[in-house]
């Protein structure tokens, strides 16, 4: 029958079985079993993340350079940040916009530069490997190198709405579409596969951890 439990053992199982059998009853109809544990989910959600976010951004990033290494500077941000507060008071709400000002602008600019180096650029480049990678190898790369292509320039076409998706741009845009219809049946496909193996490993625990627990207790 395995190793005896403790009692803070067969609770912990137990809460959590308790929680999972909850939040499936929803396949059923909403009650209030899966209300709660939904409210208790979204309640630690939120609890884990303030938690993180004050001890990684306000501590770390705040708090520490200005007291141990004397970054004064920080403290405009730190200003900006509580400003941020001001739309909790409807009076005062227009300020917090100058902070969103700042995020908003500031958030723009990484993202931008982040997009263009970390994605448009390495797909540039990886597309171009390709054609240089299948022209050197067997036919199976070629085969390979000219699918990559032809997804790649079909598939901007079809997004090419400049021109109206007529004659020699309407087929394009056409084989584009049917690109984009895999690409996203992969992603479907993933995300899938992905939801399925957390619902094996929520089954794997009530089949295992908590039928050992019942064996135990009955």
């Amino acid at each position: 029958m395995g190793e005896t439990m403790t009692f803070i053992e067969h609770f912990q199982i137990w809460l959590r079985a308790y929680l999972i059998l909850s939040l499936f009853s929803f396949l059923y109809k909403d009650n209030p079993f899966y209300k709660f544990s939904e409210h208790i989910f979204a309640g630690l959600s939120a609890g884990y993340y303030v938690g993180l976010i004050w001890q990684t951004v306000i501590v770390q990033q705040l708090f520490n350079p200005i007291l141990d290494e004397g970054e004064w500077m920080l403290i405009i941000p730190g200003i900006l940040g509580v400003i941020m507060f001001a739309r909790l008071i409807p009076k005062w709400s227009w300020v917090s916009r100058v902070s969103l000002a700042f995020v908003i602008g500031n958030t723009s600019g990484i993202y931008l530069m982040n997009a263009l180096h970390g994605l448009i650029f390495k797909q540039m480049y990886a597309t171009m490997g390709s054609i240089a990678k299948g022209s050197g190898g067997g036919f199976a790369d070629l085969l390979l190198a000219v699918v990559i292509v032809v997804g790649v320039v079909t598939t901007l076409i079809y997004f090419y709405f400049s021109k109206e998706h007529k004659g020699v741009i309407g087929v394009t845009a056409k084989v584009g579409i049917w690109f984009i219809m895999i690409s996203f049946g992969a992603h479907f496909g993933y995300t899938v596969m992905g939801r399925i193996s957390l619902l094996i490993g929520r089954a794997e625990f009530l089949y295992y951890d908590w039928g050992s627990s019942l064996g135990q207790i009955f």
